[in-house]
Formats: structure tokens, sequence, C-alpha cells
């Protein structure tokens, strides 16, 4: 049966795995994905009328590029080729998601860390960015996005406003050159004191980067319309991602983002792609697949 949306894309996001704050405590502990729970939910997404699976795949895949970022829950490449391959006849565009954001708090990007490298040392030089292309361009021979490659860049600390453009600058003029769109968290739905640094370089972002830079707004616990309405009038690609647990603050953000023009809505679940979690990411998909569709 055809499902179809006010909001014509509709994506889910996948661990593989992921860093933050609470996730890099139990790294030690971390097991690689589990492909079967992988592949079962990306026909749930298909049934379900989703057209995009973006993939968190940080340090979880092996890169031929650099076999140093390799850990002890790292996949060979092929589990991520066969899940590509799976998701794309299934009728989903794979999104490859990294993150290049510079935080020692939330250390999104410290996967792109060798074992004993400080952060300091290739802050946004030649280095950091040329490891940046190596690993985009190998997923991109993977997963073969589309459209787009998601790059992050939430919840920034370390740059400056200037470094922080100059970094989204940097990520969209080389996926520019491989014929793909840049696709990156959006801060600015933020309300909360310490998360304002966050807030204020998405609006910083917002003024200075390409408009063809495709911005993801969040926010996981109420509406943000108004931010939603600046974005859309400012001309860029609107998507949402809203929370999950409460079904009004969902149906309000979806919603708020289709009388907007919004182009797409993103489902997450911060867990990794296991077999502990299999039940709740499954339900979760069938139990908020018809607000994200515009049915209820």
């Amino acid at each position: 049966m055809s499902k179809r949306s006010n909001v014509p894309r509709l994506g889910f996001l996948l661990h593989i795995t992921h860093y933050d704050p609470a996730w890099v405590p139990r790294k030690a502990r971390e097991k690689p994905f589990d492909l079967d729970v992988a592949l079962e939910t990306v026909d749930a997404l298909s049934a379900e009328g989703f057209t995009h699976l973006l993939v968190d795949c940080a340090d979880g895949v092996a890169y031929r590029s650099h076999p140093e970022l390799k850990r002890r829950y790292t996949s060979p490449m092929s589990r991520l080729r066969m899940l590509a391959d799976r998701a794309r006849k299934a009728g989903l565009d794979v999104i490859p998601k990294l993150n290049f954001s510079q935080s020692e708090f939330h250390r999104h990007n410290h996967w792109m860390l060798p074992p004993g490298q400080r952060w300091s040392r290739h802050f946004d030089d030649d280095v950091y960015w040329r490891t940046a292309f190596e690993i985009i361009d190998e997923l991109i021979g993977v997963c073969r996005p589309a459209r787009y490659v998601h790059v992050g860049m939430d919840e920034d600390h370390l740059r400056s406003y200037a470094q922080y453009v100059d970094a989204v600058k940097t990520l969209r003029k080389g996926l520019r050159e491989r014929k793909l769109r840049t696709m990156m968290w959006n801060d600015s739905a933020i309300h909360y004191g310490p998360g304002f640094i966050h807030r204020d370089k998405a609006l910083a972002a917002e003024g200075a980067v390409p408009k063809d830079v495709v911005q993801v707004l969040w926010n996981y616990h109420y509406v943000p319309a108004a931010h939603a309405r600046r974005i859309a009038a400012e001309r860029f690609e609107l998507w949402g991602a809203p929370g999950r647990t409460d079904p009004e603050q969902v149906r309000g953000f979806c919603r708020a983002v289709a009388r907007c023009g919004g182009r797409g809505l993103l489902m997450t679940r911060w867990v990794p792609c296991r077999k502990a979690n299999r039940a709740a990411i499954l339900r979760q998909i069938r139990d908020l697949a018809p607000i994200y569709r515009g049915e209820a």
C-alpha cells in the first residue's frame, strides 16, 4: 500500500556506533553492530513508507585508508555494504553520517583520534581534512548516496564562530565537488543556558553558509515552530528531527515542518543497533510512522 506524507522525505538514523557523553563510558563494553537487526529495521522502514536510511558510521566500520581507527567493536566494511545494498533494494536512499564537531565534552568526533593522539594535534589542519575526505570517499563508495552526506556539526565547543563557519564551508565544498549535498544538525532550537553557544553558532552558520546546506533542526522537548519558519524563510532545505517520548511534541513538530514547506523529517533513537534494542527500535518506527506520514 502506498503511504504518502505531506513532507516528502522521511528518514531514520541507525547507529552502527556513536560518540557522546552517555555513550563514551560504555565504549569498553561495546560490541559490533547487529546486521540482522539493521536489516530488519530497513524492512520496517520500507513497509512504513520511509525514503531514507541514515547510518551513523564513525569508527564502527573498518576504513582501508585509515586502519589505525579500528576499535574492538569495528565491523568489516562488507557488513555496511550489505546493509546499504538491502536498503537501496527496499527503496531507501542511504545517507552516511559522520560527525566533525569539535568538543572535549560531547566528543562527537573522537572517533577520528588514533590511540594516544590528542584532540589538538590536527585541529582543522590539512591532515584533519584530508583524513575526513578519505573516509567520506570510502563511505560514498559503499553507501552510494544519491543526494546527501550528513556531517554532524552539533554541539561544537572548541571552534570559534568563524572556525565553525569555515569548517561547514570546507565540508560543503568537498561534498559539492563529489556532486553531493551537505546535511548538518541545526542547534538553534537549544533552549538551556550552557547550550546557547551551540544555538548561536548555528545562527552564525545560517547567515554565512551557502543555502544548499541542508539544515536538520532538532529538539526533543518542545515544538520549535518559529525556528522552522525562520530556516525555511532563509531558503534552506529544512528537515525536522522531533523527539520520541511525547507523541504530541512529535505531531506538533512534524506539522510545523510541513506548514513551512520543510522537505524532510528524521526519526532518531540514540541507541546502538543490537539485539537488546531490537524491539524498542521497531516499536518506535511502528508507533510514530503514522505521525511522520501526517496520518495521525
